[in-house]
């Protein structure tokens, strides 16, 4: 085809017309609210309330990042003969964790807060101690597992009754009624493997002996 003939546009013709439609990138600027600064919202709570509440909530936050993730660590690395049923289980305490993680960190930033997000910021606050990076014996993940919910457990509990004694119903429902029972729901879930029953035939000498 000859030059002449030639109908597609040239690269200035396709330009022409596009530029607000281009994206916008590599922009900076700063922060529109640093951390741990309230914007106060019309939430009928005091400033002072919001800002101790959001700090609580935060410290809850990294830990329930940290021991949702720690769920999905042993998901993938449990072994042995109960694989699959804690293949399973770990995988819906996971869920349920995750859950929590989005309703903490939107009751953060509905008191007017910034919600803690990235790796480095949970590693640096979260409580419960980190795990080795390789895989360990069920009996001691369930451990790990139980020690990191009765961490959360405690300091919701001391949290909740702040909330209350500060008017803050919306802080103090959602440690109670989620954090907490979903805790000690899962609590419950787990320990009840660590039990030490027979799997197939009753010990009926351990059994007498416990009778006495």
């Amino acid at each position: 085809m000859s030059p002449k003939n030639d109908k597609r546009p040239s690269y200035s013709q396709i330009e022409t017309g596009s530029e607000r439609s281009r994206p916008l990138l590599h922009q900076n600027a700063r922060e529109i609210q640093p951390y741990g600064k309230i914007a106060k919202l019309p939430i009928a709570l005091d400033e002072k309330v919001c800002a101790e509440s959001a700090e609580n909530l935060n410290q809850i936050l990294a830990d329930t990042i940290t021991i949702r993730d720690l769920y999905k660590k042993h998901h993938w690395q449990v072994a042995g003969h109960t694989f699959y049923q804690l293949h399973l289980l770990f995988d819906k305490h996971y869920g349920e964790q995750n859950e929590l993680v989005d309703t903490i960190a939107e009751r953060i930033q509905s008191l007017g807060a910034i919600s803690l997000a990235m790796a480095p910021d949970i590693a640096e606050t979260t409580s419960i101690p980190r795990p080795p990076r390789g895989r360990e014996e069920v009996p001691v993940q369930l451990s790990r597992l139980l020690e990191a919910h009765e961490i959360i457990l405690k300091e919701a509990r001391t949290m909740a009754r702040l909330a209350d004694e500060g008017g803050d119903d919306g802080t103090n429902d959602l440690l109670v009624s989620e954090i907490i029972r979903t805790n000690e729901l899962q609590v419950w879930f787990l320990a009840e493997h660590l039990v030490d029953v027979p799997v197939v035939r009753a010990d009926e000498t351990k059994s007498a002996a416990a009778a006495r």
